[in-house]
């Protein structure tokens, strides 16, 4: 039978034997006993107290406790886990779970296919329905800050340091240069919704910098200075990157425009993925907002393509087929040493590192509103059907990689004014009729979801002004003055009528 006086009596003689002084795990120094008897449990002092036995006695008479209720709950995501945000929550959704695989140092944490929650919401149950492909997408944007007067590329360290600490607007994000700022809208289902995000977020970053005395210029290239005229912006993950990819990450004067779609699971992103590469090229070049770069014309639509292709991890990625596939590359770059985690794979599409999307990254930033909204519609649709073609166990095209860079740069030189190069075909093609095919492909995705008729309006009014690249030469063709293209750009931005 139990005796509880056994124990005391053990413990006491247990602590009469030892030594006078033990050392603590983990640590170097000795520490001396406690002279009142009390024991050790973990990082913790614990004693017997007088009413030990009444409380056993008490839990004992109340049976055994029911099992446990599964925990589940979304890690707060660090400064870097930047992204779309779900509305109504300050923070970014995440794919970690407490209870995942443990993270491996040097290893990039396996991103988790559980559909997105909002991050310290209360989660009943840790089983839900996946969200189909396509039902939800958002974008960032990133801009460059100028001076309001002479429009040249303007540090603005304080707005950096504003927008680390969260002081400038929930949708604000820091970029890796002081002349960069980085918005990202809400979780959207519908193009007016996005529309309404876009012009709530762009209005959020030309407040804080207009309040931090600079304007924010909405293209992928500023027309007359470089990354000569910037510094880095100083947060631990910038400073990494630095470190990491030296020259290249110093000489970041560009920035882009990327665009998130809700995905069930990690398969289904590798499979949209996989087949999404023949239509990178069009969708580039209907994005162009590059022409100029450091005061020259480069002859490019999209020179920021040509600039951010130096990068080791950038352009159409190679055919993966599975999620273990895309790990294992994952895997092989980290081990190399180019990349930390797989937030560092650039490519032109990608699985987000840290939200359940399939993540477009191939575009220049838009000028005008309305193009961002034709560019996120044409690639959520693209999403859905691609995601469909792929459930129903269609054959994927594998274009050879040569091809699909040669498509990427033919988009980026000459945009929506000259031929693109189809790496299925292998022909060119004028480059609004590879629009219209385009459409032609996800014609009746968009009339299933009521979106044909804005995406056709849109269209033909890109075709009308032209890219924001057409429109800027056109400007300095006509003036011959930088600061009048930078005004242009800086004008039509921030143009932001509700539409």
């Amino acid at each position: 039978m139990h005796d509880p006086r056994r124990r005391e009596r053990r413990g006491a003689g247990l602590a009469a034997a030892a030594s006078p002084q033990r050392r603590l795990r983990g640590s170097g120094q000795l520490q001396p006993r406690r002279a009142d008897g009390g024991r050790r449990h973990g990082h913790r002092l614990r004693f017997v107290r007088a009413g030990a036995q009444q409380r056993r006695a008490a839990r004992a008479a109340r049976g055994p406790r029911a099992p446990a209720r599964p925990r589940v709950r979304l890690v707060r995501p660090e400064l870097s886990d930047r992204g779309v945000r779900r509305k109504g929550s300050g923070l970014t959704v995440s794919w970690r779970l407490l209870g995942s695989r443990p993270r491996v140092p040097g290893r990039p944490a396996a991103p988790n296919t559980a559909p997105p929650r909002c991050t310290g919401a209360r989660v009943e149950s840790p089983v839900e329905r996946p969200v189909p492909a396509g039902s939800t997408f958002g974008v960032e944007e990133e801009f460059h800050l100028v001076d309001p007067e002479t429009y040249r590329l303007t540090r603005s360290p304080a707005l950096a340091e504003a927008v680390l600490r969260h002081e400038s607007g929930r949708h604000l994000h820091a970029e890796i240069t002081t002349t960069q700022l980085e918005s990202a809208t809400d979780v959207c289902r519908s193009l007016s919704e996005l529309r309404a995000e876009l012009v709530t977020t762009r209005a959020e970053a030309a407040g804080a910098a207009a309040r931090a005395g600079v304007r924010i210029l909405a293209a992928s290239t500023h027309p007359f200075d470089s990354w000569h005229d910037q510094d880095i912006t100083p947060a631990p993950r910038y400073e990494a990157m630095v470190d990491r990819w030296a020259g290249l990450a110093v000489q970041q004067d560009i920035v882009g425009c990327h665009v998130h779609v809700g995905v069930p699971d990690l398969e289904t992103a590798v499979a949209v993925l996989d087949r999404s590469r023949p239509y990178l090229p069009v969708l580039l070049a209907m994005t162009g907002s590059s022409p100029f770069h450091d005061g020259v014309d480069t002859g490019h639509a999209s020179y920021r393509t040509m600039w951010w292709s130096r990068w080791p991890t950038t352009g159409p990625p190679e055919y993966l087929g599975s999620a273990d596939r895309f790990r294992e590359v994952v895997d092989g770059l980290v081990a190399s040493g180019v990349i930390a985690d797989s937030s560092h794979l650039y490519w032109d599409l990608r699985p987000s590192s840290h939200l359940p999307t399939v993540e477009f990254r191939l575009a220049d930033v838009c000028t005008e509103v309305d193009d961002v909204v034709l560019h996120a519609a044409l690639v959520r649709s693209l999403v859905r059907v691609l995601a469909a073609r792929a459930e129903r166990g269609e054959p994927c095209p594998e274009p050879r990689p040569e091809l699909l860079r040669a498509a990427r740069w033919r988009a980026a030189r000459h945009g929506l004014e000259g031929h693109l190069f189809d790496a299925l075909t292998c022909e060119l093609v004028p480059a609004r009729v590879a629009v219209r095919r385009l459409l032609a492909e996800i014609e009746d995705d968009l009339r299933d979801h009521d979106e044909w008729s804005i995406v056709v309006e849109l269209v033909e009014r890109l075709f009308v002004r032209g890219t924001s690249a057409t429109r800027q030469r056109r400007t300095w063709q006509g003036t011959g003055d930088w600061r009048q293209v930078a005004a242009r750009i800086v004008r039509e931005g921030t143009a932001l009528e509700s539409g």
